[in-house]
């Protein structure tokens, strides 16, 4: 393709060098440039992509793209032709878009966001797309896998021109839907402009990512952008938790089809005759298209918000009942989330990936309902991100659990007693019982070593992770691995 049929996606402020020069990809990382690439300068969090302009072209750029005019100090940028928009991000949006084709026009696309619940409904609604013989690509917080492609994940949404990539290899090997979760971050950051999303999904929204929105008011209005339209129409279809007090802020939000979901006899879809246990879950939903029964291994009632998502969008895509209960129930598990260690022990050990005081307090009063023992919590806090939830996030432990044990999660560049001394804060206010060990594998075998028959142990915070994020080391660490290795010594001795 070349640059100028490329140009016509998006908003140009010059043009300087050959518009007829002919690009074989897109890309906004230096380092992945080659010859005949176009190169995006985007500003990240850390660092500006401007800075790397003459490396781009020592590594065969044929045009830049950039919010800046060419400077006469960069290195050979008078070889390249040169492009300036005004805003980066877009234009990386736009441009990624045009060059692999729309693939999202082709597909039944499918975006979740919210503060909790992302991953989980995500698996749940791709499995419902799977119970009716679809190809689906998912992409999200535990990895990116789909027709023609199956990758860990760096992001939970990653940058515009990685998704089109991703898209358009699903499509051209056969897929038809596609389900990811859509972080306020990417929001935000441009990275879903463009992107044209068939259903939006809305979990709740509580206290999170503070360090990067300026409250809670600029959170929600990031989020609310996927249902009014990132570049593109509204959604066809809105599924919305009519019992999230921001959910009901988006009911008027425009020209979809509202289908909400949640507790409350309220809403569109919810739940009658529930059962909930360690081993799953149970109800009766009552939708507009009629009652269905559906059996769930997901155990706890934040699965059961979960589940009635999935419902809602199957629902408001038409889908038959019976497929969306029959691709509910053959979900086993989703990694990190609510999940179960069973080494033959008397008690439950649950991972889930609960990192925000809201997730902590919904896991811990889910596993409060089946446990007739003590709850017993080791969590900490990730260094280098929102400080404020650390004390609420103590709180909550404190209030919720009979044992907290205090621990390092991915202190990153930050010291991990000072992060556990803002966790103790919110504990002591609440008469917490609690013990700090900051190396999270003796924090772990200490939980396991006192629980007893009844007692349900929470391991918090880090969920699907299979590392330990510590200064600029990744340490092998998986929550789920070590506990079972910790079982299996407790079961022999």
């Amino acid at each position: 393709m070349k640059l100028a049929e490329l140009l016509n996606a998006t908003v140009t402020l010059s043009v300087r060098g050959d518009p007829g020069a002919e690009l074989r990809g897109i890309d906004y990382d230096s380092r992945r440039i080659r010859p005949g690439f176009l190169f995006v300068a985007i500003r990240g969090e850390r660092s500006d992509g401007n800075a790397f302009v003459p490396e781009a072209v020592r590594r065969g750029a044929s045009a830049v793209v950039s919010e800046l005019p060419p400077s006469s100090e960069q290195t050979g940028v008078g070889e390249v032709a040169w492009v300036q928009v005004p805003s980066g991000r877009v234009a990386l949006a736009d441009l990624a878009a045009r060059f692999y084709g729309h693939p999202t026009r082709d597909l039944c696309l499918v975006g979740i966001t919210g503060t909790n619940g992302k991953t989980t409904t995500a698996h749940l609604v791709e499995a419902v797309f799977r119970s009716v013989g679809r190809e689906v690509a998912l992409l999200g917080t535990v990895g990116h896998r789909g027709p023609g492609f199956s990758d860990p994940a760096e992001l939970t949404t990653p940058e515009a021109p990685d998704l089109e990539r991703r898209f358009r290899s699903a499509v051209d090997q056969g897929a038809t839907h596609a389900v990811m979760e859509v972080s306020s971050h990417a929001i935000a950051m441009k990275r879903v402009w463009g992107l044209e999303f068939d259903v939006a999904v809305f979990t709740n929204l509580s206290g999170d990512h503070l360090d990067f929105h300026a409250g809670m008011e600029d959170y929600f209005q990031t989020k609310r952008q996927l249902f009014s339209g990132l570049g593109t129409d509204p959604p066809r279809v809105a599924a919305v938790n009519r019992d999230d007090p921001y959910g009901s802020r988006l009911l008027d939000c425009g020209n979809s089809r509202m289908v909400t979901f949640g507790l409350d006899d309220r809403a569109d879809v919810h739940p009658t005759e529930v059962q909930l246990g360690a081993g799953g879950l149970t109800a009766r939903f009552v939708t507009p298209g009629g009652s269905f029964d559906v059996s769930s291994c997901l155990p706890g009632r934040p699965n059961l918000y979960n589940v009635a998502a999935a419902v809602a969008v199957g629902i408001g895509l038409e889908l038959e009942p019976g497929d969306v209960a029959r691709g509910i129930g053959a979900l086993e598990s989703v990694p990190g989330r609510f999940e179960r260690v069973v080494r033959g022990q008397g008690f439950e050990v649950i991972v889930d990936y609960a990192h925000t005081d809201d997730a902590l307090r919904n896991v811990l009063e889910a596993v409060r309902e089946f446990t007739p023992g003590r709850v017993i919590v080791v969590f900490g806090a990730g260094g280098e991100r929102d400080q404020s939830k650390r004390k609420r996030m103590g709180r909550v432990a404190a209030r919720c659990s009979d044992r907290q044990i205090l621990t390092s999660d991915n202190p990153r560049g930050e010291d991990p007693r000072r992060i556990i001394r803002m966790l103790e804060e919110g504990v002591e206010e609440e008469s917490g019982k609690y013990s700090s060990i900051p190396d999270r594998r003796t924090a772990i075998s200490k939980a396991l070593g006192e629980a007893r028959p009844g007692d349900t142990v929470v391991i918090a915070g880090k969920g699907h992770e299979d590392y330990q994020q510590v200064g600029d080391n990744r340490l092998p660490f998986d929550d789920r691995v070590v506990a079972a290795a910790l079982l299996d010594e407790l079961n022999t001795r």
